[in-house]
């Protein structure tokens, strides 16, 4: 039996020093290795709470692009739903 408890994570980068495009990649990756099965449970562990830190980063960066996007587009704009509007 190996004393390993699971995956050597800590080579990698931090997940708050990652672009979104590099996140989703290793986010991919990780979710890939999942989905196909056959790790141990503790490398299982470890790259599912790798998983859920770049999901987390990915959102950041999402929301970072919302939050630049409603800026731009200035102040709240009434829906376009029609109402208001003469026909």
């Amino acid at each position: 039996m190996s004393a390993s408890t699971g995956p050597d994570l800590s080579a990698l980068p931090d997940p708050a020093s990652l672009g979104y495009e590099q996140a989703r990649d290793e986010l991919l990756a990780v979710v890939q290795r999942l989905e196909a099965g056959g790790e141990p449970l503790e490398t299982s562990l470890a790259l599912w709470e790798r998983g859920e830190a770049l999901a987390a980063r990915c959102q950041q960066w999402l929301d970072g692009a919302r939050e630049r996007l409603d800026a731009a587009a200035g102040p709240a704009r009434p829906a376009a739903d029609g109402a208001g509007m003469d026909a």
